[in-house]
């Protein structure tokens, strides 16, 4: 999952952010509410991460704004405030989950995978093309029902192309939602990602699964209609 964590307070933002990405989660992180707002608003994420209690915009005033926008990212807010008041402002402004400080990232890492299930449907929990198949909740990847190892960066990146099979992507759109959107646009990273990913997944199988479209990116194959 590509996540937005907006947080103020340096230690809980350090150990959720190295939490997070040991699970295999790509974070963006910001400090304030009003640079959350603008990441929250430009880009696509699976899951927003808000404190509400942020310099700038508070997470309240961003979750308002993004619903009034038409985003329906999923959104947890964090916060140290219990009051009912608090909660029920938050669920009703279209938050999908509350967690109070302090908790366990475990907590935090279960609560994400349950809003994310929740928005796109249970059918998200596994990805199926042909013979490949990736189970998100286990990690796990199988093609012709053989295990294929693969590290956090590749399982990141083959979940993303089979999320559209047949969508081209363009190598700058890999790098902001596998990498993150600090990332050099102008190294080759996804290029040899993409060639180690084929050398596991094509070895059990006739064909490249991963396609090239010259000058603009790559492309998931769709399997062929019997």
């Amino acid at each position: 999952m590509h996540v937005l964590f907006v947080e103020d307070e340096s230690k809980i933002a350090s150990f959720v952010q190295v939490g997070l990405k040991e699970q295999g989660f790509v974070v963006d992180y910001c400090d304030n509410g009003d640079d959350g707002y603008k990441r929250a608003i430009a880009h696509e994420y699976d899951v927003v991460l808000l404190d509400i209690m942020v310099p700038g915009k508070d997470g309240l005033s961003i979750l308002r704004h993004l619903r009034r926008s038409g985003k329906n990212t999923p959104v947890i807010l964090l916060t140290a405030r219990n009051e009912l008041d608090d909660r029920l402002e938050g669920l009703n402004l279209g938050a999908d989950d509350y967690i109070a400080k302090p908790f366990f990232v475990e907590e935090l890492v279960a609560r994400m995978h349950a809003v994310v299930r929740r928005s796109a449907g249970d059918r998200q929990n596994s990805l199926s093309v042909g013979s490949l198949k990736l189970d998100r909740i286990t990690r796990e990847v199988t093609c012709n029902q053989q295990i294929v190892e693969l590290t956090t960066r590749e399982f990141n990146l083959l979940e993303y192309l089979m999320r559209s099979p047949g969508r081209v992507f363009t190598r700058t759109q890999i790098l902001e939602h596998v990498w993150g959107y600090d990332f050099n646009p102008n190294t080759n990273v996804v290029d040899v990602c993409i060639q180690r990913i084929r050398k596991k997944i094509d070895s059990t199988d006739d064909s490249s699964w991963i396609e090239s479209v010259r000058g603009v990116g790559y492309r998931f194959r769709k399997p062929e209609l019997p």
